[in-house]
């Protein structure tokens, strides 16, 4: 499956135009691949649109679709809820909307998620869930909360699936789907016209087939041009964190990783394996419930009261525990994480990247976490190990990227590259050379 860049570059050399292209994602979009993928879809409004895309502009008139907690102008934003779905509409498009828009990209379609974005699974009591596309046999959990824009992407229904990631919700379905997902510093993407969860830990970022359609998307959303320069994996000093990451990983996990790690060393990179003793204190830090739960409480306040009957219970019960947050802790919170930050920063100041893995399992049967109470204990157990790993970058507000380590036609399994903030450019640089040595190998 061509990446965006291939298909830009095929669209100049007059080898495809961009109206077939669109036919062609619509099409997979209308497919049982996109079950439960689109909450709603612009299929017309992107044929009008099409036309209007020059081939030279940075997405050539080129699919993208909108994760459903996105403003887009003359429609509600309901977040992936039936609470909000007769909400007035949004007088404007989203800044991420917007930015890809006037890049030439053509949004075909509001996508699925977890209501208000509030898990790692991906799985909808209102819309249904999407389906893995990695097991013919057995439906999978698609990620979350990013789910339908994950799916969008692995499927070749759009190039670039536009999220967002508060712990996790885009590297997340990343990982368990086998594409790429950037999550970059926080503050370089304005979250205008994005429905939050955390304020604090909120990141507006995309999905994509490859490393450097994360690039191009990421100059478009920030706009910032990012510089990767070229030096070979050897240039880098890389770390892996030994401890946290890797508490019960499955053995597929484990191997998949540890191949790549291999095929990274054995194209020079200088890898070492460390201890992060801070990453300790982070169960204490969050003891009085973290941002997630507080800020999104202090957001749905209102809504619970009058709607409450009409959320999926299992967001609702994690919304509700911000409730007993007092001032006084949320400070505290706030101070703290600031702290560990600076010990943090100061601990990998000398490595270019940490290598982690993405999740630490594979994507579990849609069967065992579907919605009901009967389930609710496996939801939970799993929820936790999806967001364990990623939700340590958004804690230290930092920027990562998942990138595909599987072997074919295994499940598949995420390599995360990380770092502080504002190393984003370092990050991407590297995760392009480890996506040309782990395709070579």
């Amino acid at each position: 499956m061509n990446d965006l860049h291939a298909t830009r570059l095929n669209l100049l050399a007059g080898g495809t135009d961009a109206r077939t292209e669109l036919e062609h994602a619509i099409g997979i979009a209308q497919s049982p691949a996109c079950g439960h993928v689109f909450t709603r879809t612009l299929f017309d409004e992107a044929r009008q649109q099409v036309g209007l895309s020059a081939p030279q502009s940075r997405l050539a008139g080129l699919a993208f679709t909108a994760k459903d907690l996105f403003d887009i102008e003359g429609q509600p934003t309901p977040a992936g809820s039936v609470v909000l779905s007769h909400a007035p509409a949004a007088k404007a498009d989203a800044v991420a909307v917007a930015r890809l828009r006037a890049a030439g990209g053509v949004l075909t379609g509001r996508t699925n998620m977890t209501e208000f974005a509030f898990s790692g699974v991906g799985v909808n009591p209102h819309h249904g869930t999407p389906v893995n596309v990695s097991d013919a046999a057995t439906p999978r959990i698609p990620g979350g909360s990013s789910s339908g824009a994950a799916i969008s992407v692995a499927t070749g229904a759009a190039f670039i699936g536009l999220g967002s990631d508060t712990g996790g919700s885009i590297r997340i379905p990343a990982a368990l789907n086998g594409i790429v997902g950037f999550k970059s510093t926080a503050r370089l993407v304005p979250a205008d016209g994005a429905l939050p969860l955390s304020t604090t830990l909120d990141t507006v970022c995309t999905m994509t087939r490859s490393v450097r359609d994360a690039i191009a998307a990421h100059e478009i959303l920030a706009a910032r041009r990012v510089t990767a320069g070229a030096a070979s994996l050897g240039a880098y000093r890389l770390a892996v964190v030994k401890n946290v990451f890797f508490d019960d990983i499955e053995p597929a996990v484990a191997s998949a990783f540890e191949d790549a790690l291999q095929t990274l060393r054995s194209s020079g990179a200088q890898v070492e394996e460390i201890e992060l003793p801070e990453l300790a204190e982070l169960q204490a830090i969050n003891g009085t419930g973290g941002f997630s739960a507080a800020e999104s409480y202090a957001w749905h306040r209102l809504l619970l009261e009058r709607s409450g009957a009409g959320y999926d219970p299992r967001v609702a019960q994690r919304i509700v525990r911000g409730a007993g947050m007092k001032a006084h802790e949320y400070i505290d919170l706030v101070n703290a994480r600031r702290a560990w930050i600076a010990r943090v920063e100061a601990a990998l100041s000398s490595f270019d990247a940490v290598l982690s893995p993405t999740v630490p399992i594979t994507a579990p049967p849609i069967a065992s976490v579907a919605p009901g109470a009967e389930r609710d204990e496996e939801f939970f157990r799993v929820n936790a190990l999806l967001l364990r790993n990623p939700s340590i970058v958004n804690m230290l507000d930092g920027c990562a990227i998942s990138l595909p380590c599987h072997a074919a036609g295994e499940l598949p399994v995420g390599l995360m590259l990380w770092h502080a903030a504002l190393h984003d450019d370092a990050v991407l640089a590297i995760a392009l050379q480890t996506e040309h040595a782990l395709r070579r190998q």
